[in-house]
């Protein structure tokens, strides 16, 4: 499958730090308005969640910050299903300068399918963004498993 570029933006200079480079929380950002498209690839776009009163919620998240980022530097989030289940899918995110191969930072991210009429309780995705979420994942078959799945945060145990 071609690359999954769910988006593109300029690092933008409120979003940088005193040392010159994108702060922590502009990843998380950045990485979030890619879950926005990814939903909008799957069924769940505004539209769909007004009427459907379906959307997806972050379970869990985790940043792997790889190298610096800096101001203006043009970049691009390419995205990738892990996994998916009735109500849950296990998405990777991975940060690149445009066109560029090699990962400045990574998420990965645990999302949950929620009926927001229903006390944003969990709900199975209905049929469009189930073929949609197996379509995607069909296309992306032959590509490696993600670097930086999996990982746990940790120190070694002390003697």
């Amino acid at each position: 499958m071609p690359i999954l570029t769910t988006y593109r933006t300029p690092v933008l200079a409120e979003w940088v730090d005193y040392n010159g480079h994108l702060r922590d929380a502009f990843y998380l950002l950045i990485f979030s308005y890619a879950t926005d498209a990814f939903m909008d690839l799957i069924g769940l776009d505004s539209n769909d969640r007004d009427a459907s009163g379906h959307s997806l919620f972050t379970l869990e998240a985790h940043i792997n910050y790889l190298h610096e980022v800096k101001l203006n530097e043009q970049v691009e989030v390419r995205t990738q299903i892990v996994a998916h289940d009735k109500k849950r899918v296990h998405l990777y995110h991975s940060l690149h300068r445009a066109g560029v191969d090699e990962a400045l930072a990574a998420s990965e991210q645990m999302l949950l399918h929620v009926d927001l009429a229903g006390g944003a309780k969990s709900a199975p995705f209905n049929e469009q963004s189930l073929e949609k979420l197996a379509e995607v994942l069909d296309m992306q078959i032959d590509q490696p498993k993600p670097t930086y799945v999996g990982r746990v945060i940790g120190l070694p145990p002390q003697r």
